[in-house]
């Protein structure tokens, strides 16, 4: 078996003890590539660090919406540049957040429809975060005379919105939450989305998954995730990986089969 954890955070400060072997645990969970998601401009750069030292890591590189407000006046530039690097394989994580609203609100939608622009430019996928939000997200994506293909990451929403987001070409990526014991919604989403577009993730070091829920979270956590999608959608775990990982590679342009990843 082979797992995709599409999204995760192994830069973050919270794997500063123990990052390798966290990375080693992820090989040893059949985890067998992730990709480390940037959410401002050093964060991105480091990203790019671990997926030049670490065969199974690939990086993307982007500005979230919670550091919309400080990005530079030329950051966009930077960006073109960081997305030239080698293993990068999607702008991201990028959107809207109006839970936490650590960035003014027109200042996130801003910063994301430049992103946005500068992925289509250069033809890469997007990685999406969307909180409290998809109203709007939903209604900058139908002003739009072009989309970026994508991914809708840690989706929150109901079976409706990601079927729509599907229609829109979008994947859709399930994290932690969907383990957890209270969340029909997740799992009625997860039934409805077409199985060519499914993919797991973790948010690492963030959203632990039921059996673990209150610790760090990492990348080989992410097998309990397909595990639940597994039995949601009635299929044997082998089977659903498989899937998961013919998705991820689609969608951010990686051969399914490379060289030995260790």
């Amino acid at each position: 078996m082979r797992v995709f954890d599409t999204h995760c955070h192994l830069d973050d400060e919270k794997f500063s003890e123990d990052r390798e072997a966290a990375y080693h645990r992820m090989i040893g969970s059949q985890v067998k590539r992730c990709v480390c998601v940037g959410s401002d401009l050093p964060s991105s750069r480091r990203c790019i660090d671990l997926a030049a030292g670490h065969e199974a890591v690939y990086a993307a590189v982007g500005v979230h919406p919670h550091e919309a407000k400080d990005a530079p006046a030329d950051y966009l530039d930077t960006l073109a540049d960081l997305l030239k690097a080698p293993k990068v394989v999607a702008l991201g994580e990028i959107g809207l957040d109006y839970y936490y609203d650590l960035s003014p609100r027109d200042t996130q939608k801003k910063v994301m429809a430049e992103q946005i622009d500068l992925a289509i430019a250069l033809d890469r996928p997007v990685i999406f975060h969307i909180r409290d939000a998809h109203g709007d997200m939903m209604e900058h994506f139908r002003s739009r005379k072009r989309l970026p293909r994508g991914i809708i990451h840690c989706f929150s929403g109901s079976a409706e919105t990601a079927k729509e987001y599907v229609r829109m070409g979008f994947y859709i990526s399930f994290a932690g939450p969907l383990t957890f014991k209270k969340a029909p919604h997740l799992w009625e989403a997860a039934q409805a989305v077409p199985l060519d577009r499914l993919l797991v993730e973790t948010d690492s070091p963030y959203l632990a998954p039921e059996p673990l829920r209150g610790r760090r979270n990492e990348p080989s956590h992410v097998v309990w995730v397909l595990k639940k999608l597994a039995a949601l959608r009635d299929l044997p775990e082998e089977q659903m990986s498989e899937i998961t990982w013919e998705n991820a590679c689609r969608v951010y342009g990686i051969p399914p089969e490379d060289r030995e990843e260790t």
